[in-house]
């Protein structure tokens, strides 16, 4: 395989990824118990000079259960019938995952209710409550 292109200028080199090949689940015919289209791309980003540290961070929290233990990202695919397929579905999991990565979140700007919401709340509050209120136990004299 050859190095993969993330986004222009940006590159993971080949000798950092690991593909494997199995046989995939699920119906498929005697194609399934005979082929193995199942295609696992492993990158080991622990030691990849790639990526930022703060991108790697963010990552981290991105990748969620297709990060390893021993710090490498696993990607599968099995929804096509064919390695191929199933290899560039990888790759473009991989690339999008990354390039998430890439760019920082939107910093969160703080917001007030305005003071009509307020006011609406609290009237709408006040008259539920009312409403509870004259449920309650009434008594017949």
């Amino acid at each position: 395989m050859k190095d993969l292109r993330i986004q222009e200028g940006l590159y993971i080199p080949a000798d950092e990824l690991e593909i494997t090949f199995s046989r995939s689940a699920g119906p498929g015919g005697q194609n399934v118990n005979k082929v193995n289209s199942k295609v696992t791309l492993k990158w080991f980003m622990v030691d990849s000079c790639v990526l930022s540290p703060t991108a790697i961070e963010r990552l981290r929290t991105l990748a969620g259960h297709r990060l390893n233990l021993d710090g490498s990202i696993q990607v599968t695919s099995q929804e096509h019938r064919d390695q191929p397929s199933n290899l560039q579905a990888c790759t473009l999991k991989l690339q999008q995952l990354i390039i998430q990565a890439l760019c920082p979140p939107k910093p969160r700007k703080k917001t007030r209710p305005s003071a009509g919401s307020q006011r609406r709340r609290l009237q709408e509050k006040a008259k539920r409550s009312q409403t509870k209120t004259e449920r309650g136990n009434k008594s017949w004299d």
